[in-house]
Formats: C-alpha cells, sequence, structure tokens
C-alpha cells in the first residue's frame, strides 16, 4: 500500500489538465502500456493503482488496491483492466525549448486535435525511428487520457514539446540544417527521397486543413501520395503520417528492425 493515500479525487483530476499540471504527473492505463513503461522508463513511474482482482507484478512500486467501483471513477477506459500507473510529467513537456541533441528524426503535429490520432502518431513515431514531436498548443494534450491510450505505452519514448512557439522550434531547426518535408494533399516532392535526408522534420497538418501556409512556405520538399481519389477523397492523418514516417525512415517491405 501507498504509505500516504490521496484521495480518489487527486488521481481523477489527472484527467484535466490542470490537474497534471499541478501534480506534475499524469495516468497510463492497462496491463501491456504500463509493462512498456516501466520496462523502458522504470523511474518516471510513482505509483501503481489496481483493482483487488488484478494481480500486478510491480512490487518495485507503491501500490494501491481499489476496489471495482473505485477504478472506475479514475480509468478513462470503457472497459477498465483494473491496471493504472501515475507516471511523472517528462520535463519540458510543455516548453518552447529544443532538447540539447534533438536527434535525427522529428515529427511536426500542427493542430492536430483529435487525440486519438495525435497518440497514434506518437507510437507510430515511436516505433519508426524517430527521436521527438512538436505539438503545438491548438491540438491535442499528448498526455490527455485518450492521447496516451493511443500511445499504447510509448509516450515517454521520444521526447514532446507542446508550444505555441512551434514556428521558432521549426526555423531553429532549419538553421542547423534539418529539412523540412511538409506533407501536403497536392504535393509533388516524391516521398521516397525523404530517406534521403540525415536529420528531417516532417510536418503533418491538422485534419481537415492541412498545413497553414507558414510551414508549407518554409519547406523544403511539398510531398504526397498517389490514391485513388475517385474512391477515397483522403487519407486519415495518422495513416498519411505512419506513411510517410515508414518511408522517410528508408524501410523496405519485409525489413525488420
Amino acid at each position: 500500500m501507498c504509505p500516504s493515500l490521496k484521495p480518489l479525487k487527486w488521481y481523477k483530476n489527472l484527467a484535466t489538465r490542470k490537474g497534471r499540471l499541478e501534480a506534475g504527473a499524469f495516468l497510463i492505463e492497462g496491463n501491456r502500456a504500463v509493462s512498456q513503461v516501466i520496462a523502458g522508463h522504470p523511474g518516471e513511474v510513482l505509483e501503481i493503482l489496481r483493482t483487488e482482482e488484478t494481480q500486478a507484478p510491480y512490487n518495485d512500486y507503491p501500490s494501491r488496491v481499489l476496489t471495482g467501483s473505485q477504478f472506475k471513477t479514475i480509468s478513462g477506459a470503457a472497459t477498465p483492466q483494473g491496471i493504472l500507473a501515475v507516471v511523472k510529467t517528462p520535463p519540458d513537456i510543455y516548453s518552447g525549448r529544443l532538447p540539447y541533441s534533438p536527434g535525427n528524426r522529428i515529427l511536426l503535429l500542427e493542430d492536430i486535435q483529435d487525440p486519438g490520432n495525435a497518440g497514434t502518431l506518437v507510437r507510430t513515431a515511436a516505433a519508426f525511428g524517430y527521436d521527438g514531436i512538436i505539438m503545438t498548443e491548438n491540438g491535442a494534450d499528448p498526455l490527455s487520457p485518450k492521447c496516451v491510450q493511443s500511445t499504447a505505452g510509448s509516450v515517454l519514448s521520444v521526447w514532446i514539446r507542446r508550444t505555441a512557439g512551434y514556428l521558432d522550434l521549426v526555423d531553429n531547426l532549419r538553421e542547423k540544417e534539418y529539412t523540412l518535408a511538409a506533407a501536403v494533399l497536392d504535393g509533388k516532392d516524391d516521398p521516397h527521397l525523404l530517406a534521403r535526408n540525415d536529420r528531417m522534420v516532417l510536418a503533418l497538418g491538422n485534419e481537415a486543413a492541412g498545413l497553414s501556409p507558414e510551414i508549407t512556405g518554409r519547406a523544403d520538399y511539398r510531398a504526397g501520395i498517389s490514391i485513388e481519389r475517385e474512391k477515397a477523397e483522403s487519407l486519415n492523418v495518422a495513416a498519411c503520417g505512419a506513411i510517410f514516417m515508414y518511408l522517410s525512415a528508408g524501410k523496405k517491405p519485409g525489413a525488420g528492425n
């Protein structure tokens, strides 16, 4: 048991941005997601919450047992699995400061508003070896319950910056000779060319409006994906992002990690 029990309302408030900011923590739910975070970032987990029926092999962490009804008041899942982890908020996630070493592949999500799309893109970026993600303040909060759930435990696998100053970060990276590639509906550049760039920012835009002129005007590439538009007008942004990230990582059919 946790030595000093917090009121259940404290955990419920982690579903809100204000609650997360005040607590410096957020929730990860589900056995697979919790297991992945513990495997990759064991020092970031603060506490485990579980139901009486759930046997969780997390004895190294403070653990609190809840009744099923208590757990449901905290869980954001339609069908709770009976296991939650309270996790430290990553440093600088809401700042406008890039990491000292940003890495080679960075994803820019400009006003991606659906948390399911945003979380799926975080998970995909981690899977294809991207180092970091820049998100705008008008988009989904990466630590909101639905977004975290959609990352399937990958939310700590990349650095994230959610900031109104995202254009400044893009300009900073371009000054460091990163290539900016914009994914656009009518893009003429071949997306296979993206794999030739050692350091790159891949930009994906809002589900309805796409990328802003401020991004497309800065772009070195304006790449598109050929689809049969008489059958489907466009691709979901998460599907589009997965294709671009696959190609930009230089992956080939049948290739492993």
